[in-house]
């Protein structure tokens, strides 16, 4: 698989949408690999914060079942 491809498919694969894709990919011309740093480093800490809300919600599913539980005995 050429490397540009295994690029485009990465950053997918990463949830970038084709608006991000281009600027990355605007800046890789460019030669700006600091603001393309910036760019992954934003995505990323965008996905952390989905990873920590969705724990929230598991760790209030988890405490709901604990209290059913805990009732039923």
């Amino acid at each position: 698989m050429p490397e540009e491809e295994r690029l485009l498919r990465n950053l997918n694969d990463a949830g970038f949408d084709e608006a991000a894709i281009r600027r990355y990919l605007q800046l890789q011309k460019e030669g700006k690999r600091q603001e393309q740093l910036r760019l992954l480093s934003i995505h990323r800490l965008s996905l952390l914060d989905q990873v920590h809300v969705s724990q929230h919600m598991i760790d209030c599913l988890d405490y709901l079942v604990y209290e059913m539980k805990k009732e039923k005995m």
